[in-house]
Formats: C-alpha cells, structure tokens, sequence
C-alpha cells in the first residue's frame, strides 16, 4: 500500500470527495483545502508528498498558485498535478509551462487518476538528489561524464542499464526502489519489462561489484535497494 501524502485543492466539494474517495483507497493519507489560501497555510506546516490542483479556485488560481510553488524554494520541488474540466490545448500548455508535472481533465476515471499519480511519485522518488558530475559513497565512485565506474578502487565495466541502475542506488541508499522505478530510470516510462528481466538485470550488476554485491538487497514482495551503512 501506499503511504504518501496527497494534498487536494478543490473549490466543488463533490469533487473534493470523488478525489479523495479513490486515492484513499489506493491507501494515500489525503488533506483537502477549497482555496489555495488555505492550502497555502498547510504548507507552512508541513508538506505534502503531491498536489492535486484545480485551476478555476476562488481567489488565487490554480496558475498563479502553481507558480508560487515554483518560485518559493522550499515548495519547488513538490509534485502537482493539475486537475481542471479546462482541456483546450492552450490551458494544458500553460499548466505545463508554470511548473505541472501533469495534467488532468474531468472527467476522469479512477484508474487514470491512480495511473497518473503513481507515475508522478515514481519520477520524482528516482530523481537525483544532486547532479553533480561524480558520486563518491562507500567503496563506489561514479562518473556521469566518462560513464565509468570504480568499485573499491578498482574499475568496473558495466552495461548502460547497470551504470543508470547502480547510480540510482548509491545516489539514494537505504531507499527501497520497486521494479518499476528501476525501470522508469533505466528504461524510461512506460518501457514494457517483466520483473524477470528487472531481476536479471541485478544478478549482472551485482556479479560485476564483486565482493560487494551484496550491498543490494533483494526485499521481498518490493524491490531493491543499497546497504551503505
């Protein structure tokens, strides 16, 4: 199940209700505001893992919210996905433009709604927390530039999918990452792949860190992840 926080910014109560209804069900913790003033005093407090924004609010809209979040650095980063019954190209664009990471229009379907936030949560959970050019953690040192790899001191040659995979892990260790995150970083969205090939992927990488592979994980039922402790 999913533990994430989705924060709802809705003035029609009905579909305030409609979009909590089904992400609770997909097991998110769900805070819901009819004014992006009052959304805006929540995130004094804390922030959510995502945003649903509706466009036509009292007040300050959707757009102008949108762009403060971008330009304020402690809210920049926060996922927002626009959910708003305006579906001309212009207003998708200009969603887009102002900092979106998706946008979606009503009606929608519950499945494309669970679709859509899942894919959301899963780019920004692989994206790197820096993207300086080399990454230097336990006996690893990764060069983006030269694609080439050092395990304990010693070079590792390793495939273009082993070189995203492992940069992944050793950019965020401790953090378990499911199969179709690896995926959506090595491949790309909506790469079709089996967890077969996900797991053949790993048994290589790990073959190649020698007396290290074991610092990933297998954790059942989830994924993967990287013991840097």
């Amino acid at each position: 199940m999913a533990n994430e926080t989705i924060m709802i910014i809705e003035d029609e109560a009905d579909i305030r209700e409609l979009l909590r209804y089904n992400l609770t069900r997909e097991g998110y913790t769900v805070t819901e505001y009819a004014s992006a003033e009052e959304a805006q005093d929540a995130l004094k407090k804390r922030l959510p893992d995502l945003i649903l924004l509706d466009l036509m609010l009292p007040g300050t809209d959707g757009f102008a919210f949108c762009r403060s979040l971008r330009g304020t650095e402690r809210t920049a980063k926060v996922p927002v996905i626009m959910v708003t019954a305006r579906d001309e190209d212009a207003d998708i664009v200009a969603g887009l433009e102002v900092g979106a990471d998706d946008y979606i229009t009503k009606p929608f379907s519950a499945r494309i709604l669970a679709a859509r936030v899942r894919a959301v949560l899963r780019r920004r959970a692989v994206e790197p927390e820096d993207a300086s050019d080399t990454l230097r953690r336990g006996p690893f040192e990764i060069d983006r530039t030269r694609h080439a790899v050092t395990v304990g001191g010693k070079p590792a040659v390793l495939t273009l999918s082993e070189f995203k995979a492992l940069e992944l892990f050793v950019r965020r260790p401790e953090i378990v990452f499911s199969r179709y995150q690896i995926v959506d970083v090595v491949h790309g969205e909506d790469y079709a792949v089996t967890d077969r090939s996900v797991d053949v992927l790993i048994v290589g990488l790990r073959k190649k860190l020698g007396k290290h592979s074991d610092l990933i994980e297998t954790v059942r039922g989830v994924g993967y992840r990287m013991r840097l402790g």
